[in-house]
Order: C-alpha cells, then sequence, then structure tokens
C-alpha cells in the first residue's frame, strides 16, 4: 500500500473549483472539478457570475465557492482519494476579487462541526456581503480615476503598486463598497482576496493576504514592501483624511505574509474529522490565479510563457523592477527578489480568427482550417519585405477595443513604415494573405517592445519561450513568435493540464519539503521531468530576423501612437 506523501492545489476559478494532487517526484496522481454552472444549478449562475449591465457590475455568490468545496471533497472521498497522505495543501484563486467577513467570522470557522457542511455553517452569518466582485466586474470608473488622481496618474500609480488603476482591482472595488454599501462595510471584520479565502476555510481562522496576490489591490507600495498609506486612506473613505477609517481599514486587511511558503498553521480539525486529513497536515498561502500559473514549471528568469488563448497574455520572471502603466508587475509569488510580469492582450484569439475566415472565405472555403493561414504566415517574407529596399508591412487588428494599447475605435488599421517614414495604407495595398504574418508580428512586437526594460542589455531577449493555450499547437504562431520574440534557447509547446491548480500543489510541496533556504526553482527544478510536458517545437532566435525587428520599432510604435490618439482611418 502506497503511503508516501500527497499535496493538494486547489484553483478556484470563475467558472470551476478545481483540485489535484501530486506526490514528491511531482506526478499527477488525481484530478477532480466542479463546475458552478451545471453541478450548482440553483445559483442560476452563467459561466460562473451574475451580471448586471446597467451597472456594469460583474460578480459571484460566496455561498456558491463554499458549496463547491464541500461538493469537490464528497466526490473525492466518494473515489476513495486517500486524505490522510496529505502533507500540505495551497491554493490559486482567481484575482482581484474580494470576500467580506462578518464579525462572527472568525469564530464560527473555529467551532465548525463535522456533522454539517460548510454552507450549514457558513454562508447565512459569515459574510457581511454575500457576493465577491469578479475580474470582469467594470463598474469602478470613478473610483480608479480618483486612485490615479491621487498619485499623479496611471505611471506614479504603476510605479507604486506595480499597476495603474484597473476597474477589477481590489482597492478601487474596496472604495465603491464603502460608498454604495456603508452598512455592509461597517458590518465587515475582515476583507480576503479570493485566494487567501480559499486558505481560510481549509485554515480554520481569517489567513493573511499573500505577497504577490497583494499586487493586484492597487494598495500595496512594492517600493516600500508595505501598505501604501494615501491609498489606503482613499480606499477607507471618499475624503482620503478620516483617521479612523484608514486604521479601520488597516485592520479589515490584516497582514500580508511575505513569505510564500510560511506555514500558516495546521489544518481545521472539521477536514480531519469529516475526510481524514491527517491533523498534522500543513495549509499555506493560496496565490493567484496568474502568479500559481508561473509555479507550474521551474520558470527561469527571463523565460516567458505566453498564453495563446481568447486572450493573448504573456507572463514573464524577472529580476528587473521597471514598472510601467502599460503592463502588471507583482512580486513573485515564492521567490524574493523576483518579479512576475504580466501582458495581457483582450484582442488575441479573436484577431487571428477573423483573419483565418477572411483568407478561407477569400478562397470559397469557409470552415475553421488553419491551414491557409498558416501557409500565408509562413510563406510570407519577415514584415511583408520581398527586397531589402521594401517598406516594412505593420497592421493593427482590433475587433475588440483594447487596453494595451489603449484603442476606443475597433478596427484594422494598416501602414508602411521605412525607416521614419510612416504611412497608412488603404485594404488594397496589400493581399489578404499578407495579414496572417502581419498579426502574428504585430501582436509578438507588441510584446517585446514592452517586456524590453525587463531583461539585461547582455540578453536582450527570453531564454526560452513557452506555448500554452489553444493557439499553443499552431506551428505558425510558434515561428512567428521565435522570430520576433528571439528566445535564444527555443520556443517550447508546455502542457501541464490546469497549470493554476499544479503550481498551487508544487508550492505547498516546497513549502514542505524544502530545506532551510532553498528556492522554489531549486526544488522543483532538481525533481522537473520535461518528458510528456515539454515539447521544442521551433527555434527562437535567428542572427539577422531578431535584429530587423528592433529596426523597425520605433516606425512600430509612432504607427501604434497614431492608432491610440485616433488619427488613424483604419476600416
Amino acid at each position: 500500500m502506497t503511503t508516501d506523501p500527497l499535496y493538494l492545489g486547489l484553483d478556484l476559478s470563475t467558472q470551476q473549483l478545481k483540485v489535484l494532487a501530486v506526490r514528491s517526484n511531482l506526478e499527477t496522481v488525481f484530478e477532480e472539478a466542479v463546475s458552478f454552472d451545471t453541478d450548482l444549478p440553483s445559483y442560476g449562475v452563467r459561466k460562473g457570475v451574475f451580471v448586471n449591465d446597467k451597472d456594469h457590475e460583474v460578480y459571484a455568490p460566496v455561498a456558491m465557492w463554499i458549496e463547491a468545496l464541500d461538493l469537490i471533497l464528497q466526490r473525492m472521498k466518494s473515489r476513495g482519494f486517500d486524505f490522510s497522505r496529505v502533507m500540505g495543501i495551497s491554493g490559486a484563486g482567481q484575482q482581484h476579487g474580494s470576500v467580506y467577513w462578518a464579525k462572527d467570522a472568525e469564530s464560527i470557522l473555529s467551532t465548525l462541526s463535522p456533522d454539517k457542511s460548510l454552507l450549514e455553517q457558513l454562508s447565512l452569518t459569515a459574510f457581511s456581503w454575500e457576493f465577491s466582485p469578479n475580474w470582469q466586474d467594470h463598474s469602478t470608473s470613478s473610483q480608479l480615476h480618483a486612485f490615479e488622481d491621487l498619485i499623479g496618474g496611471p505611471e506614479a500609480l504603476a510605479k507604486a503598486t506595480g499597476s495603474s488603476g484597473h476597474h477589477r482591482f481590489t482597492g478601487p472595488q474596496i472604495l465603491r463598497f464603502v460608498q454604495l454599501r456603508p452598512d455592509a462595510y461597517a458590518a465587515t471584520s475582515r476583507i480576503s482576496l479570493v485566494s487567501s479565502f480559499l486558505a481560510s476555510l481549509f485554515l480554520g481562522k481569517i489567513a493573511p493576504l499573500d505577497i504577490s496576490d497583494v499586487c493586484g489591490m492597487n494598495l500595496y507600495n512594492m517600493e516600500t514592501h508595505s501598505w501604501d498609506d494615501r491609498l489606503i486612506s482613499l480606499a477607507a473613505s471618499p475624503s482620503g483624511t478620516d483617521a479612523a477609517a484608514t486604521a479601520a481599514l488597516y485592520d479589515k486587511l490584516g497582514p500580508v505574509e511575505p513569505d510564500g511558503g510560511k506555514h500558516l498553521g495546521r489544518i481545521s480539525p472539521y477536514f480531519s474529522q469529516k475526510y481524514g486529513f491527517p491533523p498534522s497536515c500543513t495549509i499555506m498561502p493560496s496565490t493567484g490565479d496568474n502568479p500559481s500559473t508561473i509555479l507550474a514549471l521551474p520558470l527561469q528568469p527571463h523565460d516567458a510563457i505566453v498564453s495563446l488563448g481568447t486572450s493573448t497574455t504573456i507572463l514573464m520572471s524577472t529580476e528587473h523592477y521597471h514598472p510601467s502603466a502599460a503592463y502588471h508587475l507583482f512580486n513573485h509569488p515564492t521567490t524574493p527578489g523576483l518579479y512576475m510580469f504580466m501582458l495581457c492582450y483582450k484582442n488575441g484569439g479573436l484577431a487571428r480568427e477573423n483573419i483565418r475566415d477572411a483568407i478561407n472565405a477569400a478562397t470559397g472555403a469557409h470552415d475553421h482550417s488553419w491551414a491557409l493561414f498558416n501557409k500565408a504566415a509562413v510563406e510570407t517574407p519577415v514584415l511583408g519585405r520581398k527586397s531589402a529596399t521594401d517598406p516594412a508591412k505593420i497592421g493593427f487588428y482590433f475587433p475588440l477595443p483594447e487596453i494595451v494599447p489603449h484603442v476606443k475605435k475597433p478596427g484594422t488599421y494598416r501602414f508602411h513604415v521605412d525607416g521614419t517614414s510612416i504611412s497608412e495604407q488603404q485594404p488594397t495595398a496589400w493581399p489578404a494573405t499578407a495579414d496572417a504574418r502581419a498579426i502574428l508580428e504585430s501582436q509578438a512586437l507588441s510584446m517585446r517592445i514592452r517586456s524590453a526594460p525587463l531583461l539585461d542589455e547582455k540578453a536582450p531577449h527570453p531564454r526560452r519561450i513557452y506555448l500554452v493555450g489553444g493557439g499553443s499547437k499552431n506551428p505558425a504562431f510558434a515561428k512567428v513568435l521565435g522570430d520576433v520574440l528571439g528566445g535564444y534557447d527555443g520556443v517550447y509547446k508546455l502542457d501541464v493540464g490546469n497549470a493554476c491548480a499544479l503550481g498551487a500543489a508544487y508550492k505547498a510541496l516546497w513549502a514542505v519539503e524544502r530545506n532551510p533556504g532553498e528556492t522554489f526553482e531549486t526544488l522543483i527544478g532538481k525533481r522537473w521531468n520535461e518528458e510528456g510536458k515539454v515539447e521544442k517545437v521551433m527555434e527562437g532566435y535567428k542572427e539577422g530576423v531578431w535584429e530587423a525587428y528592433g529596426e523597425i520599432a520605433e516606425g512600430y510604435l509612432q504607427a501604434e501612437a497614431r492608432v491610440v490618439r485616433g488619427e488613424a482611418k483604419g476600416q
């Protein structure tokens, strides 16, 4: 009978609660999931949330998450999962969401009865507000502008907190809660992020906020490594000058745990008595879903993960704190001195699919095959230049308004760039097939230009580029991303399953089994086996090609600026 230890990682995402268990050798041995829409239909959510279009609100019922935890543990039990082997638990939570605990919350958490469900004991009296704002919420326009105005604009706020103001960030959300629901706020004893809420359930008391996830609040000053007094005061009261309100918010937020592997305490007796977890099972801080994703492999500084899904996201680990309003920087979830860079584009997969469909339609095909798109992308020369004297073809494709860059007017914009000469082109200026390479180059150039300050002058491109998401299987995507970003150790397809839950499980394992001073990257790196998880799909850096993209970077930015200012006509 196998008795070696197991470590659980949970992912409380927008639409599901997922769990997996790993052994000390990093092997995944168990997985389970609960879908909020289909497994808990009584809540009536759609894609995990409620949407109030009138007020631009998107939110989820906290009780649904609690019932999901009950359900997933029951499913594990019915499948014969051996809880007695679990030595550590950590989690990942959808970033920016906030949970509001009532005055008696800690008393209730510490006295849970195994004879009743979590839902029965927590849902009615443990919370001052029954909902949690979701990351898709856009109800905080006035609040986020107040945050930026207080500090001196988006760049100043990003310099302090790692990000400019965003609707979904927890600080503006708390200020709106104070303004809109003053009675509920007054009845609030503690405020958790979704990640620390999840840890609190297992711990049997309110868990501290995580050092990485706290950076998604616009409240934590990454330069001083402490709460920002100015922003806390604003979130606590619209005037920003109410000392009593400020002190109260500090109490509600509680401490920030700087050690991602901290042993917060033993598991709540409720779970030991009801499911058979050993009383010695340790609870570690849970972090945000994006920070947890980079823990799904021993990511080295300057390795990049590019997610090619509906949106397009690039994540990178770096030693450089070089903030910008154009992207996000978070403290690394496990390793002091490192930061996590994140850049997310709304116009990712949709824009690529529109061009694919246009190319197919032009040939009379109306399916969703990528064959013609890929052929065009690979056969079109770098920057659409047939000769060295041709201008570069640069395209911007925004079927939806975009945040980075801040484009309000959707459209397609095409330019010829010849040195410092930039001219907008009509749709007929180049064949539709040229758009296939142009969109991949444009998306990759934006990533390259914006991530450049986080790399070293002596090594100005990433080490490895890992591709995840639906587009990771597309060889044309891999080729062009390799050409533009120039990963000097190549382009790799990464398949680790549920990266958020896996990263959380690895973090729990590291926290329990690490030697004094042993970093996450060192421990996981020793045990990491790439076989079946990582496949090299393309070379990265190509001499002359990477440099060619660098030469037109300034022209690219000038053309992009015209689009942002609304000076380009587009189509």
